[in-house]
């Protein structure tokens, strides 16, 4: 059987907003479905790319090619900008009015038992190195270097 050819109507829900529905033919191509979403999203492909390097490598690390596709790159840093958004969105609202803290991202992972480890190994990390370098520069000042 082949996919039916008449528009099929979309409700997608925006948290804190209300539904909004868009139709899709089932007759165009990918393309021309990304494109259009897109479009209702408002997101466009002048947005610059802030992290297409680094997921370029960890999608290396992961298994992927050694150079993926640009779509597939631009696709993943989609998901991890939105999900960047929300978390820093959800903190705002729990922590003080207006203020992303520590505490606040700690509070949102903490059933999250893996999340809640890494957070908590970059931290510990974090203040093991600002004493190193402390002590490098204790070390470094003292010599006259």
């Amino acid at each position: 059987m082949s996919a039916p050819t008449t528009p099929a109507s979309v409700s997608t829900a925006d948290e804190g907003s209300n539904a909004h529905n868009t139709s899709i033919d089932h007759s165009q191509s990918e393309d021309e479905i990304e494109v259009e979403a897109d479009v209702v999203k408002g997101e466009g492909a002048d947005r610059k790319r802030l992290f297409s390097k680094e997921l370029r490598c960890m999608m290396y690390g992961f298994g992927d090619d050694q150079n993926p596709y640009t779509e597939s790159v631009d696709f993943i840093e989609d998901i991890v900008i939105e999900y960047i958004t929300e978390v820093t969105q959800k903190a705002m609202e729990i922590g003080k009015t207006g203020r992303v803290q520590v505490e606040d991202i700690m509070h949102l992972v903490r059933r999250d038992t893996r999340k809640y480890a890494r957070v908590k190994d970059l931290l510990t990390m974090n203040e093991e190195l600002k004493k190193a370098r402390k002590a490098f520069d204790e070390v470094k000042y003292a010599t006259g270097v």
